[in-house]
């Protein structure tokens, strides 16, 4: 509750890092979450519901469907998404609230198709997930009951009517492939496009009121939006405070508006004017002490120091505006420039003046049904990118924008984002009504959320400039101009526009993949945007040896990339039945929604490793978990490896290499799929390798033309002088056959160099023993003061081919001290892929799928929940490469 001169109100709770609102004398809401009741068009079910929440989710917590998640019920549950349904609250209002000046009903989220009616009064209607939609009704409310509903229209079926109202040519796709057993025509309605279906996903349609639901009144005016954006005008030499209030007015009001810093001893007093009606009011406060701000600074480089800046608006002596929002200083560049020894384009992000080598992944919708998406859930996500050494994810344009929190986690934490704009790998029509809601859902959203500095980019699309210029949809040459002018059309004209005159102070990419400034120059639709001297590159091979570095682009910048692997059994064991625990069940089948994926991965696991052959189908099954994690962490170490070295170098006019974001960092279910991290937070065996090799200070090791090189890889920003320390191992013997030092090198940072090379002849030979297949290597960088980063390994050998490789017969001792739980191992031999599980216990271990090259090794392991280290010790289960053949 807020005082605001002798008025009580309930403040709104509001988006752009603002607080403590106090808005018109004086502003009231009402809050009209809470139970609500929700039936079907005929009336054959009618139960309470959540709002905010969904349909999927309140037909569950009434038990009406099990979770939509078990087995084989994303298809059983197709009826849901077929239906019309009606969400109904009755509410009292006030007659203080009803006497003001101005009554709005406010949808932060309406998914997706619905008509608002109040006491029988129809009073709009809503096609797009993404908007806030108000609507006036201070003269349909009354004393005592008032009825709203909600009508939802199935959203399916909506999108299969306007593709048949777009007759003068098709928009393709018109379905997902059968594999991923989804819904047609997505691209038709403004709503998360994954939820149709996608490769990783199911297909749940959903419908409801998935964000809050209010009644705002206000005498005089009300604050809709605040967004505060520092920018440094290098002229100057000086930040300045870009302040934007977005304010429904009654009326035309004059006064006077107060914007300070108080931390930086800055302040402004300007008269203002708030014109009647919904307007944006800009003003600008100048930084008196530009020398003292402390910047925001990604993940890894620096602190990230906020300051509140105060907007106080007077009329007349009275306060009629109060806030107090967060604001960080940092600037973003997409450098895009020549390149000394290279044709094309640098693309490379610079922040704050630094350029900066984005590591991190790919960012999915945390849940098919968003209202379960806690803030422990993104907590949890974002904390286990920021713990595995990111300092990026993207947030992938088929999904939703994210959540308020977690942009302002994003914030916090460290972690630059690269927003997509919700349209991927489809074309979309371009009618009056579908680019107006667009408009209309691209002003809010950068609205809302450019005051966060983790935000470093806007993308028009997900993969539509490759799409049409490589032509996946068999689009005639003769009809390709018009598919090339509707593209201009909503990316450029619309998108783009927008998005650069509410915001200024980000760069603008029209698509990912794209050749950036020299897709512009062709038209905006470059004919190969996958060319590796400009812009950003996706690139997937699941048949190419994925440990020969020579298969992967020397890109500019790799935004995708990635192999599949499935869950593991903890994972899986809730949603199937002992019946789906083998790799020929209809349930694997069934979950798989990637073309050929299951044979694409043990195809790919059988080119190093030899599959799992246990008598027992239950263990064949889960070994088969096993070795899927196994190849999908090797696989995108080495690609990953080969682009951070490659951020110094330019090899046949290609590299420079400056972004590393792997396809994906979560799952949305629990199937086979690209992510690191399971449907529930649980690490896969590639997270675990991620917090090596996105290590700031990083060994890289590699064979060319049969000479070993390593690399060594640092992001600090002051140098090193690092040495390469290599040990070689027999499979069969803990202890090092012979150990190599490099002479020390100085690497300056932010940079990658060679610091040994020799060749493996060589080397073997003088170790004496060693061939390629009885050996490894290990090896680590060092300077005066110890080791610095990780240790890392390479295979002589295929692991499959491997000489001496004997069963470690690990054991473990688990014991509790005052910080959490120790799991203490001793191995009999050479451990590869040394895999910790305790099954459905939840938490995190300190390492994990590791090489364990002495007799002992201890870890940690940090549980989320109360347990013991007798019910660790009981559940815990130890697989090496050895123990699943």
């Amino acid at each position: 509750m807020t005082l605001c001169g002798n008025c009580i109100y309930v403040s709104a709770v509001l988006s752009c890092l603002f607080f403590g609102v106090l808005c018109g004398f004086c502003s009231e809401t009402l809050t009209l979450n809470g139970k609500w009741s929700l039936s079907n068009s005929n009336g054959s079910v009618s139960l309470p519901a959540e709002v905010p929440g969904c349909v999927h989710s309140a037909l569950q917590q009434q038990g009406y469907i099990q979770d939509p998640y078990f087995r084989f019920n994303d298809v059983s549950y197709r009826w849901i998404a077929f239906d019309n349904w009606t969400y109904t609250t009755t509410f009292t209002v006030s007659a203080q609230l009803r006497s003001k000046q101005k009554v709005q009903l406010v949808f932060h989220g309406v998914d997706t198709v619905a008509s608002i009616w109040l006491n029988g009064v129809d009073v709009g209607k809503t096609d797009n997930m993404f908007r806030r939609y108000d609507f006036p009704v201070r003269d349909l409310l009354q004393d005592g009951d008032n009825v709203l509903k909600v009508n939802l229209m199935s959203p399916v079926l909506y999108a299969s009517e306007r593709r048949k109202a777009h007759s003068a040519y098709r928009v393709p796709p018109e379905c997902p492939p059968d594999v991923q057993k989804g819904e047609c025509h997505v691209n038709f309605i403004r709503k998360a496009q994954s939820s149709f279906s996608w490769d990783w996903g199911p297909s749940f349609p959903t419908m409801g009121l998935w964000r809050g639901v209010q009644l705002e009144a206000f005498d005089v005016l009300q604050l809709i939006q605040v967004s505060c954006v520092p920018v440094f005008s290098v002229r100057l030499s000086q930040w300045r405070v870009h302040v934007e209030l977005l304010v429904d007015a009654v009326q035309t009001t004059s006064g006077h508006i107060s914007l300070s810093v108080p931390e930086l001893d800055s302040e402004q007093i300007v008269q203002t004017q708030f014109l009647q009606g919904k307007t944006k009011n800009s003003f600008t406060l100048h930084i008196n002490t530009s020398s003292r701000v402390k910047l925001w600074w990604p993940n890894g480089h620096g602190d990230r120091h906020f300051y509140l800046l105060t907007s106080r608006s007077f009329q007349d002596g009275f306060l009629i505006l109060n806030t107090e929002s967060k604001v960080y200083f940092r600037t973003a560049e997409l450098v895009q420039e020549p390149v000394v020894g290279s044709p094309g384009l640098s693309f490379y992000f610079r922040i704050n003046g630094k350029a900066i080598f984005l590591k991190g992944s790919n960012w999915i919708p945390a849940h098919s049904f968003q209202d379960q998406v806690t803030p422990a859930v993104l907590r949890n996500l974002l904390q286990s990118a920021v713990d595995a050494s990111m300092n990026a994810l993207r947030v992938w344009g088929g999904g939703v924008y994210e959540q308020d929190l977690f942009y302002s986690l994003c914030d916090e934490l460290g972690i630059m984002v690269w927003q997509d704009f919700m349209f991927a790998c489809a074309m979309y029509p371009t009618e009056d009504d579908f680019i107006q809601t667009v408009r209309e859902e691209v002003i809010q959203q950068v609205q809302r959320l450019k005051s966060h500095p983790s935000i470093i980019i806007w993308s028009g699309n997900n993969e539509n400039e490759a799409a049409l210029a490589t032509d996946w949809f068999s689009i005639p040459v003769s009809q390709k101009p018009t598919y090339l002018k509707d593209y201009v059309t909503l990316y450029v004209n619309n998108i783009r526009a927008v998005a650069q005159e509410e915001d200024q102070s980000r760069p603008f990419l029209v698509s990912s993949p794209t050749n950036g400034a020299e897709s512009e120059r062709e038209g905006w639709v470059a004919a190969n945007p996958y060319d590796l001297h400009y812009g950003d590159t996706h690139f997937y091979s699941y048949t190419l040896d994925c440990w020969d570095w020579r298969t992967f682009p020397r890109t500019r910048f790799a935004s995708e990339y990635g192999f599949q692997s499935w869950p593991s059994f903890s994972t899986l064991q809730p949603v199937s039945i002992e019946e789906d625990w083998s790799y020929n069940s209809t349930f694997t089948s069934h979950r798989q929604h990637h073309e050929s994926g299951n044979q694409q991965m043990f195809l790919q696991a059988a080119l190093h490793f030899n599959l799992p052959n246990a008598t027992d189908p239950l263990k064949r099954f889960t070994d088969g978990l096993y070795i899927t994690q196994v190849t999908q962490a090797q696989c995108v170490k080495a690609q990953t490896e080969f682009y951070r070295r490659s951020q110094s170098e330019i090899l046949g006019g290609k590299g420079r290499t400056m972004g590393a974001l792997y396809w994906q960092l979560n799952d949305v279910w629990q199937a086979p799929s690209w992510s690191s991290i399971e449907f529930g937070g649980k690490w896969k065996m590639l997270h675990y390798f991620a917090q090596n090799f996105f290590a700031a200070v990083l060994p890289v090791g590699f064979e060319d033309d049969g000479t070993l090189f390593i690399y060594a890889v640092s992001d600090l920003s002051h140098d090193l002088k690092l040495r390469a320390v290599v040990s070689v191992f027999s499979w069969s013997d803990l202890d090092p056959v012979c150990t190599l030092k490099s002479d020390p090198l100085l690497i300056p940072g932010g940079s990658a160099a060679a610091i040994f090379k020799q060749p493996v002849a060589t080397l073997l030979a003088g170790c004496g023993r060693c061939t390629r297949l009885t050996c490894l290597l290990a090896f680590h960088l060092e300077d005066g003061s110890g080791q610095q980063g990780p240790s890392n390994h390479h295979f002589l050998c295929s692991p499959k081919d491997a000489q001496g490789l004997q069963r470690p017969n690990i054991t473990a001792s688990v014991q509790e001290d005052a910080s959490g739980f120790t799991v203490s191992l001793h191995s009999a031999a050479v451990s590869a892929f040394v895999w910790l599980d305790v099954g459905n216990i939840p938490g995190r271990f300190s390492a994990n799928a590791f090489l364990m090259l002495s007799t002992n090794r201890t870890v940690r392991f940090n549980a989320w929940r109360p347990t013991s280290a007798a019910e660790l010790s009981g559940s815990l289960t130890i697989t090496s490469l050895r123990d699943v053949y």
